[in-house]
């Protein structure tokens, strides 16, 4: 959500900002926030000024009624009761004009920061250089991973496909294990190393935190909507980022406790898999799967320092694994809607040669916080304003899976386990076929 005050103080260099994320009428819609801006100002001068009319003519009515001058008591008697009506009727208009401008604010995406490049799509996204890791290895004729856990026979889409559709898929035996190790290796090393900790959080969640990380209105095709008997629906959670970042919703956070970091291994729900005829095979894009979710919570000039150690803890999973990956920066074309700017790790899959997206990172600066009412406060007890907010994936837990089969594979059919793992594999070295 973006603050109308900052709008109104800096209409120029919001307009700038919406260009820069490709909207073709930014001036324009610039300009009908502040239309409705001033609509909504203009109602509120006009009550301040009846509301104080109402107060002065209560108190004359009490002193004319001293002196005994019924004229002018009924008189004011009647003005205040027309000013109440009126009131009433303002108080109306401002409530549906607070309405209208939160609405129309709810839809435009966050300003990019400075140093996030211009484009389009994900073709002019920027690779880091120096985050680069490792060389794709060199294997004769790799699988894909699909065709890998169907020959082990622990995958099996088909059975998954008559009990829920599309897009899910059973995990069976030492692949099942496979994905719970992976995860506990995560939140392992992430609260460890990192200092996150590690939270078990709801995955039904109310309409307003999916408002206050983003999802709603705009995105609620989606989402998994479960309807309710009290009318309000509950959501399925497309990540951990929601229950994790709205744990602070309405609250004022001390700045001595910030950064406050949080992880969770959840299962994650996506109504909308992505492009119609891509990853139609496999376990790229389903509609549940699992993931171990980064979040913090900072002050305003934490937030890019953060940004980049998230982004480290996130790539420290697959420096672990030894799995060669790259690291880009996401262009203004191709970044979330909450986020001022992303980084995307992406993961070399030998069966598709190609990289493939396993982790986005996201410094959301002032924009969730703001649709979730979130400040702080510095040790004097005087509010500064609104947090920072960032989330990543730390990270995928089915992609993982699916790099570390294709990484991994052996020209037998088997699965080497990486060494990280294998303690959580109870010290099997290879996964082979059941």
């Amino acid at each position: 959500m973006h603050d109308i005050r900052a709008i109104r103080d800096g209409r120029d260099a919001f307009v700038r900002g919406l260009a820069r994320r490709g909207l073709a009428n930014a001036a324009a819609a610039a300009d009908d926030l502040l239309e409705q801006d001033k609509a909504l100002r203009d109602v509120l001068t006009k009550l301040q000024i009846q509301q104080a009319r109402r107060n002065d003519a209560s108190k004359l009515i009490g002193q004319a009624k001293a002196k005994k001058d019924e004229a002018q008591a009924a008189a004011l008697l009647a003005e205040v009761a027309g000013l109440k009506e009126d009131i009433q009727k303002g108080e109306a208009q401002q409530r549906e004009l607070e309405e209208a401008l939160k609405a129309a604010l709810a839809v435009i995406p966050n300003i990019p920061a400075a140093d996030v490049p211009d484009g389009a799509d994900e073709k002019h996204n920027v690779p880091v250089e120096k985050r680069a890791y490792g060389k794709p290895p060199g294997l004769n004729a790799p699988k894909q991973h699909f065709e890998i856990g169907e020959g082990l026979g622990q995958m099996d889409f088909e059975r998954a496909a008559k009990v829920s559709g599309a897009r899910f898929v059973y995990l069976k035996g030492d692949l099942a294990r496979l994905e719970r190790a992976i995860a506990s290796f995560m939140l392992d090393t992430h609260t460890s190393q990192f200092g996150y900790t590690e939270v078990s959080p709801p995955v039904l969640v109310k309409s307003n935190a999916m408002f206050g990380t983003g999802q709603l209105p705009k995105f609620s095709d989606d989402l998994f909507r479960i309807a309710t008997d009290e009318g309000d629906p509950f959501w399925l959670i497309p990540t951990a980022e929601v229950p994790l970042t709205n744990y602070v919703a309405d609250e004022i956070l001390n700045e001595a406790e910030l950064p406050l970091r949080y992880t969770a291994f959840t299962p994650c729900f996506r109504a909308e898999a992505g492009a119609a005829g891509r990853d139609t095979r496999g376990m790229i894009r389903m509609h549940q799967f699992s993931k171990v979710e980064l979040v913090s919570i900072t002050t305003p000039d934490q937030s890019a320092s953060e940004h980049e150690r998230m982004t480290d803890a996130a790539q420290e999973i697959l420096k672990k694994l030894d799995l060669a990956h790259r690291v880009v920066t996401l262009c203004t074309g191709d970044m979330g809607f909450g986020a001022q700017k992303t980084y995307d790790i992406e993961v070399w899959l030998p069966g598709q040669n190609a990289y493939r997206e396993i982790s986005s990172c996201s410094n959301c600066g002032p924009f969730q916080a703001l649709r979730m009412q979130t400040r702080f406060r510095n040790a004097e007890g005087k509010v500064k304003g609104p947090v920072h907010t960032l989330n990543g994936s730390g990270l995928a837990v089915g992609r993982t899976l699916v790099a570390i089969l294709e990484n991994y594979q052996q020209g037998d059919g088997s699965v080497a386990i990486p060494a990280v793992l294998q303690p959580y594999m109870g010290g099997k070295t290879k996964i082979e076929k059941s």
